[in-house]
């Protein structure tokens, strides 16, 4: 029975961090814990292990990212490095849903501040164009 390479795994937590999806280890850590991170269809723990080739889901907000792990990196990795160690999965689908939720913030108004003016109008007319 042969083991991988430590060069072809690592600690998820650790792996989350290296290609930048969290900020932090803890962060990374923390979202293991509650289960917003599954690796093939599983809840993954912190410590888990990911190897070459699978597949980590990692729900940050209301998008549900998909990543494929390519390569394990030694450490954190600067951000034009990331796609080398990680395939971006994710279906278009996904970040629309981000851009529509910060567009519905940016159109929203106040309770109780009455009838849009006509310059209320124009300027939401405006981030249509």
């Amino acid at each position: 029975m042969s083991f991988p390479d430590q060069a072809e795994r690592a600690r998820l937590d650790k792996w989350l961090w290296a290609v930048r999806v969290y900020k932090t280890r803890s962060l990374a850590a923390d979202a293991c814990r509650v289960g917003a991170v599954e690796v093939g269809g599983l809840a993954a723990k912190p410590a888990r292990e990911v190897r070459v080739g699978e597949i980590v889901t990692v729900r940050q907000g209301i998008v549900t990212r998909t990543l494929g792990v390519l390569a394990v990196p030694a450490s954190r990795l600067g951000a034009k490095l990331v796609p080398a160690h990680c395939k971006d999965l994710t279906p278009p689908e996904e970040y629309e849903k981000a851009r529509e939720q910060r567009l519905q913030h940016l159109l929203a108004r106040e309770k109780g501040s009455g009838r849009p003016t006509k310059r209320d109008r124009r300027l939401t007319d405006r981030l249509w164009e």
